[in-house]
């Protein structure tokens, strides 16, 4: 394949979930750049419909459907709704995750944990079924995180669960294959809502966060760091890759 087509994805349909904000919302614009026709959902209708019409703006293609990634028949509806309008799924990532916040094991609670364990790997489960059940073809890309890799004193809950996602990928990517790719974005901090709620932060307090953290790259993330590695990993380019965890955090 020529090198100017290599990340083209003309033609193919894209559905990404949790895309009305943060890392979603700037996969969904990159995908669009690079020619898919995005399916943007969310619990949030008017975060959605803000998104569609930026990509409609710019020529993009983009069909928003109002979605909960935990509910089974919600996540099947979408991927209906997908191939009612654009007749196939060609990429389906699942971004939908968080964490009910920093808390030690100790006082951690049984509903804290359940809620973070549906809300970062139960929803990527259920994406994944969905995807495998819709698509002839193509790449699913779960949306995991830096925090998978190691110790996460006060936000255990959160690193199990991305953990999950992580060998999940892993083991999807043998059971999918060779029709479908399946691997997986190891996100490092990258300031969204989320992230501010959880980190109690303010936006003037994150270069020296990024300095007191080590990131050898001293900045945090943006949602467009990430979205590029989705890119890349739905495009010819990774065409010889399924099961990875490619780690996007500015070298932490």
């Amino acid at each position: 394949m020529d090198v100017e087509n290599l990340f083209d994805l003309s033609g193919k349909v894209a559905v990404i979930t949790g895309s009305g904000k943060g890392i979603g919302k700037g996969i969904a614009k990159l995908l669009s750049e690079s020619g898919a026709k995005v399916v943007l959902s969310s619990r949030t209708k008017e975060d959605i419909e803000k998104v569609a019409i930026e990509i409609g703006s710019t020529g993009g293609t983009a069909l928003p459907i109002v979605c909960d990634a935990t509910i089974d028949d919600q996540v099947a509806s979408l991927a209906d709704s997908a191939i009612s309008e654009f007749n196939a799924i060609d990429i389906w990532v699942n971004n939908v995750g968080g964490s009910t916040g920093r808390s030690s094991l100790k006082e951690l609670s049984r509903a804290d944990w359940d809620e973070t364990l549906a809300l970062t790997l139960t929803s990527v489960f259920v994406g994944c079924q969905v995807a495998a059940r819709n698509m002839q073809s193509g790449s699913i890309i779960n949306i995991s995180s830096r925090s998978s890799w190691g110790p996460v004193p006060n936000n255990a809950h959160y690193a199990a669960a991305k953990a999950g996602v992580n060998v999940l990928t892993a083991s999807l990517a043998h059971e999918l294959g060779p029709e479908i790719r399946c691997n997986a974005v190891a996100s490092g901090a990258v300031p969204t809502d989320i992230f501010f709620k959880v980190m109690k932060l303010k936006p003037e307090e994150l270069p020296q966060y990024a300095k007191d953290t080590g990131v050898p790259l001293q900045r945090l993330g943006t949602p467009r760091d990430i979205a590029g590695a989705v890119l890349f990993l739905c495009s010819e380019a990774s065409s010889w890759m399924t099961g990875e965890v490619i780690t996007v955090s500015g070298g932490r």
